[in-house]
């Protein structure tokens, strides 16, 4: 007779389907993960690839400072805006940072929502992802203005000039979308990393990292009122943000939608650019995963199991946006 409450078969074996492929390769627990990961974070010492890394993103960044200098002297005019073209080059680029933006936060809360325990070994790419790619896309609706000093009009502050701004602007409607997006965004990568900020106090043997992963981790002690409270808040920001993304990303897609151009007044672009951000944010997830993957030795935590899984989402999308 079974001890467990999995239906058996005549046989004696279980009725419950195992995936082929595991969510962890080789025999590991709780205490073997946090070793890994955790050795990662606290070693002193620091792979020359990621020398590497830094110094070829330092020499990108250096090129768009260039770039944005440029533009502030010249004007928008070298991005191609004329009259009833209203977006010009920079708008790709908008749009590539705010699509992969959105995925990142997107891909983390839908997977808790359905509950794939596969998506513990890539929320923290999704999730850090997004913030970057938030903040980077927060740049071009100052950009657009051609005159970025005056970006705060596109604020609705109250003020002494009795000025407000034009909500028929698109402008305006990117500048809600990306700080309401960015706040919620932050606020579920942060209380995500609470749990792994207290463990990170507890294995930290310099007092100064034990004082500043103590002050992120908010007295976190790991107790059962802790983690009720923690899944409530975890599970609600969830809920939150998924809608949150999907209608985000379709006021974004009305900078395109609402406009005279051929080929862009077309009430199809909500759906796709919410079709287009997934595919895009596994994308760049892929990305980003493999070689880090390969450079720590984390093949055993982020397996097959997850690239097909991703692999699989971007084939569905991708038909959708073909």
């Amino acid at each position: 007779m079974a001890t467990d409450d999995q239906p058996r078969r005549a046989d004696g074996k279980s009725n419950e389907y195992k995936h082929p492929d595991p969510v962890l390769e080789g025999a590991h627990d709780y205490a073997s993960v946090t070793d890994k990961i955790s050795g990662i974070v606290l070693t002193r010492y620091t792979p020359r690839s990621w020398f590497l890394a830094f110094g070829v993103g330092f020499l990108l960044l250096m090129v768009f400072l260039a770039a944005v200098t440029y533009l502030l002297f010249v004007g928008t005019g070298i991005w191609g805006i004329n009259v009833p073209v209203a977006w010009g080059f920079a708008i790709i680029n908008f749009v590539w940072w705010i699509g992969i933006g959105h995925a990142g936060t997107l891909i983390s809360a839908i997977l808790l929502l359905m509950r794939q325990q596969w998506r513990t070994s890539i929320n923290r790419f999704a999730e850090a992802m997004t913030l970057f790619a938030v903040a980077c896309a927060g740049l071009f609706p100052v950009l657009h203005m051609g005159r970025p000093w005056l970006a705060y009009w596109l604020l609705p502050y109250p003020n002494v000039m009795g000025l407000w701004p034009q909500f028929r602007s698109p402008l305006v409607w990117d500048v809600f979308a990306v700080s309401t997006y960015g706040t919620v965004s932050f606020l579920f990568w942060f209380v995500g990393l609470i749990p792994d900020f207290a463990t990170m106090r507890d294995k930290a043997a310099h007092p100064t990292l034990r004082t500043v992963y103590g002050l992120l981790a908010m007295g976190w002690r790991g107790s059962a009122v802790h983690w009720h409270r923690y899944e409530t808040a975890y599970l609600l920001l969830a809920g939150l943000a998924t809608p949150l993304v999907v209608s985000v990303h379709t006021v974004v897609s009305f900078d395109f939608a609402v406009s005279v151009v051929p080929g862009w007044h077309t009430t199809v672009f909500p759906p796709y650019f919410v079709a287009g951000a997934i595919y895009s944010g596994f994308a760049m997830v892929l990305t980003l995963v493999i070689p880090i993957r390969a450079i720590y030795g984390l093949e055993q935590r982020i397996t097959a199991r997850h690239l097909g899984n991703m692999a699989k989402v971007m084939l569905a999308t991708g038909l959708i946006v073909g």
